[in-house]
This record gives C-alpha cells, structure tokens and sequence, in this order.
C-alpha cells in the first residue's frame, strides 16, 4: 500500500462511529431528537426535560471531549461539568435550534480550562506532561469496540499528536459531521481557517496512521 487517499481516509475515521450509531438506531426513544418545548421546559427548571437533553447529547458531548483529553475518567468528569454549566445557564441560549453547537462551546471552554490547570500543576509539581495529555492504554473510544485495538491506540496516539485547533476541528467535521459553520460558531475561528486546519490534520492523520495500515498488507 504506497499510499492512503482521503476517500480511504474518510471511510475509515468515520468507522469509528459505526458502532455507536447503530447502538443509537437500536435504541432509538422518543427522546432521539429534541422535540419542540423541551428546551423552553428546561429552561422554567423542569428537570425531566433537561434529562432528555442529556440522554440526547451526553454520548456526543463525551466523544467529543475524549477526543481532546485522552483520559476516560478525566473525559467524563468534564462532561458532566460541561452539562452542570449548561444547567445552570441554559437561560443564557437564545437559539434553542443551536442547543448542539451551544452545548459542544461549553463543553470546549470545559476542556480548555482543565489543560490549563493541568499546565499549571505541572509546572509546580514539576511532572514530565500534564495528566490530562496523557494517552491511558485502558482509554477505548466508545466506537472502538468495531476496531482492532492496535489500530483503536494508533488512532489515539495520532489525535494525540494534533495540535488543539487541528484535533478540535478534525474531531468535530469526522466524527461529529459538523458544519464549518457549526464549528465556527464553536470555536469562534472562521471558515477559512477551519478548512486549512482541517487539511492539514487529515494530512497528519494520514501521514502518522499510514504505516499501520501498510503493515497489516
């Protein structure tokens, strides 16, 4: 295999979903798509309706965040800060059609404030890298059930290696099948910028998981 084209790219990143979507369609409830009222419910305290928020978008949130610390325990405690922040300012949304893209900003400020404690920790403790940069060999995405775990921690390793424009970008558009426009209003970088980050971390991508796939030929 002399080289690894986009196209292959794109079929075997997305592959790391598969299994998490069909659990979803098997597991489809009303709550699948937030119907409307919800949100406003919410927003009045109505507990139950945030629960169905939650029940939609925590698994979507979680993968997301994964992505960025590498850590499951760390990944799940900041989910849960990000949908406690989203709790109490939910009366802060004022587009309740943009409640993914709100959710996903938050739950991106949440892991930006963690990995600057974790610098700053490490630079009074004195630790080689902060705790939550660290790759866990016992961390599996929740879709990598469908990979070989060789492939699974090749995977991790490069997303690792991604600087954090590139690694939130890429995991948004390939995992998450955002728009530009989506992840513009998360990030709050433009268009054009997103769309260079995004080429150069498939570049990256492709140049680091590569050799895997030439291996297994």
């Amino acid at each position: 295999m002399s080289s690894w084209d986009e196209g292959q790219a794109t079929v075997m990143l997305k592959s790391l979903n598969a299994a998490a979507e069909r659990r979803d369609q098997k597991e489809k409830m009303a709550f699948s798509e937030i119907s409307p009222g919800v949100v406003a419910r919410a927003k009045c305290g109505d507990e139950d309706a945030f629960h169905l928020i939650f029940n939609r978008y925590g698994r979507p949130v979680l993968s997301f965040i994964a992505h960025q610390v590498r850590s499951r325990e760390l990944a799940e405690e900041l989910a849960q800060e990000t949908f406690v922040r989203a709790y109490r300012n939910l009366g802060g949304l004022k587009d309740e059609l943009r409640l993914s893209t709100w959710l996903f900003g938050i739950a991106r400020n949440v892991v930006r404030e963690s990995v600057r404690q974790a610098r700053r920790d490490e630079r009074k403790v004195g630790l080689d890298e902060p705790e939550s940069l660290k790759l866990e060999s016992g961390f599996v995405l929740p879709e990598g059930n469908m990979l070989d775990r060789e492939l699974t921690e090749t995977i991790h390793r490069a997303l690792a290696e991604l600087d954090d424009d590139k690694r939130i970008v890429f995991s948004l558009k390939i995992f998450h099948e955002k728009s530009y426009e989506e992840i513009s209003s998360i990030t709050g970088h433009s268009i054009g910028k997103l769309k260079t980050d995004l080429h150069r971390a498939r570049a990256e991508m492709r140049k680091r998981i590569e050799p895997y796939l030439a291996s297994q030929l």
